[in-house]
């Protein structure tokens, strides 16, 4: 909106210009989806496309549409190859991940950028799906990234021998199934806040990630916050808003 406001203001674009661009404001009619332009003028992130469910074209339409407006990341999570496909021959430069089905549309340009560093801490290679669309989704907002994968609690002394990673970044979002235990062993090494994640991974009585959230949630160590069972990507959107407001931005 400041970038259109400048361009009317120094004569490069007409103001009818300017309105046939603000017509789809606060939101664009796609038919079946209505994309939200405004969102990233609300809350300074904008609005990601959850691709299960939806067509290879109606996830193409939405992640198009919003690449043409937005100055953030643009993404789109649990992606399927065949709607990867239909996205990357709509928009050049779009990336995919298979592993963890994200697909970033776009990065953010670096004036909009967030700016930090983030750890991401996985218990096991089970979990990197998981905690793959979290670092992904992290890194296309901006944030510098920083893997600590396979150090379970079964083996503790692996990520204690990563504590001083741990304390080098703005927050941490730790990514664990089975028991889900280890957030709290990490927000017991760390002064960072910790994002935590449980997965479905895990036999049985794991009731598909279940038994880890419910541990996660009854955690003793303080600075735990935690998401959605497999939700990678709302963790690093949990994370980018708490580095952005605790950083000086810009």
């Amino acid at each position: 909106m400041r970038d259109l406001l400048d361009l009317v203001a120094s004569g490069a674009t007409s103001v009818a210009e300017a309105l046939d661009r603000l017509r789809d404001l606060p939101y664009e009619d796609l038919g079946p989806a209505r994309v939200d332009h405004h969102r990233e003028l609300r809350t300074g992130l904008g609005e990601a496309v959850f691709a299960p469910g939806k067509t290879p074209g109606e996830v193409r339409d939405a992640a198009a549409a919003l690449a043409a407006r937005t100055r953030g990341a643009v993404l789109v999570t649990r992606a399927d190859t065949e709607q990867a496909a239909a996205v990357r021959a709509a928009v050049p430069g779009a990336s995919y991940d298979e592993r963890s089905r994200l697909l970033v549309v776009r990065r953010a340009d670096p004036e909009v950028a967030v700016r930090g560093a983030l750890a991401v801490v996985s218990a096991g290679t089970s979990d990197l799906p998981v905690a793959l669309e979290a670092a992904g989704t992290a890194e296309a907002l901006g944030l510098q990234v920083r893997r600590i994968f396979d150090v379970g609690v079964a083996g503790v002394h692996r990520v204690l021998d990563r504590r001083a990673d741990l304390e080098a970044a703005d927050c941490v979002v730790v990514v664990a199934g089975m028991e889900g235990a280890l957030p709290s062993v990490v927000a017991g090494l760390t002064s960072r806040p910790v994002v935590a994640v449980p997965t479905s991974v895990g036999y049985g009585a794991s009731f598909e990630g279940l038994a880890a959230l419910l541990a996660m949630l009854s955690s003793c160590a303080p600075g735990v916050a935690v998401v959605n069972i497999d939700n990678g990507f709302g963790a690093a959107q949990v994370a980018a808003r708490i580095v952005r407001a605790a950083r000086p931005q810009g």
